[in-house]
């Protein structure tokens, strides 16, 4: 992207009932001001910084286009750094249009996905991983999500690397020392100083690492895998937690033989549905095809919903059992005794004790307890707000506020892996007594990979790989 020239875009979304169109640059307010004329006396460009004017916008043909209002902002006090003119009018398509035509024509270009963000990025007004965050705000479909990028759009994970940051180069320092003076009798800090310098920078950066899992969550949908054996009311039950008809619903055993996935938000957390396959012995290539998916999503899936019919021979059930209560190990798992509203109650208590008999047989390492069993009608809705809260706890989001600090972009993830190793290795070399100009390798390193997340060592490569998912206006 040429950075010195001036850009300009409709930032707003079309459709509604007014359209405001960003033009950001060192020629901004001259531009403006060919284009529109105030209806006051004192010219645009005489006007000071952070004022709203009102007045009539033309197009290339000096025709009277709408009448606006214009927001004028002089750099460094804007969203870019840059001299930026925001004009709001009323979202004609024809209206934006004539006017976009006519400020290119007055000699700005048309800005690229992000432009505007990298811009702020490149300016000084945040560094990349708060420009990342504008990102994630925009698509926060749910509140944990929206939480979480407002804490990282204010500056709280910036500040925990910072932190971090400072406690790498007083770690850096000790060592540098204790190599320029390695052959005077002088001491600056000894190995057990700089191991527990060390062990404290590695507590954080895996606290960092390990919040992922949940980040990832919050941000793509906690994925949730529903199975059991086939017409077991599976379908019928994700239609149920997503409040429309997704997946087809029939008698007829195997109905489903591809993933059927919908997301919903429950007590303020995305939740991502996965309804499989039925599990059982079949011929059909192409259900066994769904059938090995299934497994695959279990696999895949944070926690698990076992569909159980009660009017089924239990002892017919032992086989799809085995195979799938394994496959929950480390999973929070529910067991749903569906159907409760043609069932007796009796051969519902049954049902419940094989299942928690083949739990106590197939399902080792399994995260239950016989609270995560009830009878549910997925057709008429009975014990839904069970499952829901279920869901809400299961999930494990903790509690978030401004100051949160938990990673949910990838290429954090991926740095902070990487400053993980690099602190470990700095960690051994201190307790092995590997000489000090080899740890300080890693510890390079380690302060490299932090520096990438903030932008302060970022290429270009990486600059437009991160802003080319931006939508055009921001």
């Amino acid at each position: 992207m040429n950075t010195n020239d001036t850009i300009c875009a409709l930032a707003t979304p079309q459709g509604g009932a007014l359209g405001v169109i960003r033009i950001s640059g060192s020629e901004a307010i001259s531009i403006a001001e060919r284009i529109f004329k105030p209806r006051g006396a004192t010219p645009l460009a005489e006007r000071k910084g952070q004022s709203v004017v009102f007045g009539d916008v033309y197009d290339t043909r000096g025709n009277m286009l709408d009448e606006v209002l214009l927001t004028l902002m002089r750099g460094p006090h804007s969203y870019t750094g840059e001299d930026t003119v925001e004009i709001s009018c009323h979202a004609s398509p024809y209206v934006i249009q004539q006017l976009m035509l006519n400020i290119i024509d007055k000699g700005a270009r048309q800005a690229g996905p992000g432009e505007y963000t990298m811009r702020a990025f490149l300016n000084g007004k945040m560094d990349l991983s708060r420009a990342e965050a504008v990102a994630d705000l925009i698509a926060s479909g749910n509140e944990a999500s929206h939480r979480l990028a407002m804490s990282q759009l204010k500056g709280g994970f910036s500040r925990e690397l910072n932190a971090l940051r400072e406690k790498l180069l007083k770690l850096t320092t000790l060592m540098e020392l204790e190599l320029d003076f390695g052959e005077e009798d002088v001491t600056f800090a000894d190995r057990s100083e700089l191991t527990a310098l060390c062990d404290e920078i590695e507590r954080v950066i895996t606290a960092l690492v390990d919040s992922f899992s949940v980040g990832n969550a919050v941000r793509n949908g906690v994925p949730i895998a529903i199975v059991g054996e086939t017409n077991t009311g599976k379908s019928t039950l994700l239609n149920a937690l997503l409040r429309e008809e997704r997946a087809l619903v029939s008698n007829i055993s195997g109905t489903t033989r591809d993933t059927v996935e919908g997301m919903m938000t429950i007590g303020g957390v995305a939740f991502r549905f996965i309804d499989t396959a039925g599990i059982r012995e079949t011929m059909d290539v192409v259900e066994q095809m769904g059938i090995e998916r299934a497994f695959d999503q279990l696999q895949k899936a944070s926690v698990a919903l076992w569909v159980i019919d009660p009017r089924t021979d239990l002892s017919t059930m032992e086989e799809s059992a085995s195979r799938l209560l394994p496959l929950c190990s480390g999973k929070r798992l529910a067991v749903l005794v569906n159907k409760c509203d043609i069932v007796d109650a009796i051969r519902i208590s049954d049902t419940m004790k094989w299942a928690e008999s083949m739990i106590a047989k197939h399902g080792k390492g399994v995260q239950w307890g016989s609270r995560d069993m009830w009878a549910i009608s997925a057709k008429l809705g009975v014990n839904m707000d069970k499952l829901e809260d279920f869901l809400v706890d299961a999930a494990a989001i903790p509690s978030m506020d401004a100051d949160s600090v938990i990673v949910t972009n990838v290429r954090h993830y991926e740095a902070l892996r990487k400053a993980l190793t690099n602190i470990q290795n700095v960690r051994r070399g201190l307790n092995d007594g590997i000489p000090g100009d080899l740890v300080s390798l890693d510890l390079r390193a380690c302060i490299r990979h932090l520096a990438e997340i903030v932008g302060s060592l970022s290429s270009e490569d990486v600059l437009i790989n991160v802003f080319k998912n931006f939508c055009i206006g921001k």
